[in-house]
């Protein structure tokens, strides 16, 4: 089983269209979207390459998708909240403004917020130190935490809707508008 991640989806998009999209190329275990983007469990890795090398910047709804392999996050998170995001605001323009620090893992931006997680904890460090009191897109960031979590810092575990899950929160970043 492989999974994929599939970014930019269309407002339109449905998880039984993006299903039969994939099958295409091999039998799809799982669909799921989440806002503009969703994973998709396929059974084999051909039937993945097979569906990666198609659909990548498939247009979909007049909208190029992003299709690849679903990158495991390592069991540290360098998870960052990016909120108030401008709704003229890319992905990819948001990638390479944290790129600016060290390498992205991923880059989801959910309405006018957004989920950056950093491979390195120092760089998300980084990012946030340099990224307080300065400008993207005119509007200046501030600092705090994500929402939904607590954080019991003595032994550096959180608290999540789904259980006990051993992290390291480095910031929630907010670009006030």
């Amino acid at each position: 089983m492989v999974k994929l991640f599939i970014g930019n989806l269309p407002r339109e998009a449905t998880e039984q269209e993006i299903r039969s999209l994939f099958e295409q190329y091999g039998k799809v275990l799982e669909c799921d979207i989440i806002k503009n983007y969703g994973f998709v469990h396929i059974e084999d890795k051909t039937a993945a390459e097979d569906a990666i090398r198609n659909l990548h910047h498939y247009k979909l709804h007049g909208v190029n998708i992003n299709v690849e392999a679903s990158k495991n996050k390592s069991k540290t998170s360098t998870k960052l909240h990016v909120g108030n995001i401008s709704p003229t605001c890319t992905n990819k323009e948001l990638r390479a403004k944290f790129e600016e620090y060290g390498p992205v893992i991923e880059c989801d931006i959910v309405k006018d917020y957004a989920f950056v997680h950093m491979e390195r904890a120092e760089d998300a460090v980084e990012a946030i130190r340099g990224l307080d009191n300065t400008e993207f897109q005119g509007e200046p960031p501030s600092l705090g935490r994500g929402p939904n979590t607590r954080l019991c810092a003595e032994n550096g575990w959180i608290s999540k809707r789904r259980g006990l899950v051993k992290i390291t929160v480095v910031g929630w970043l907010v670009m006030k508008k």
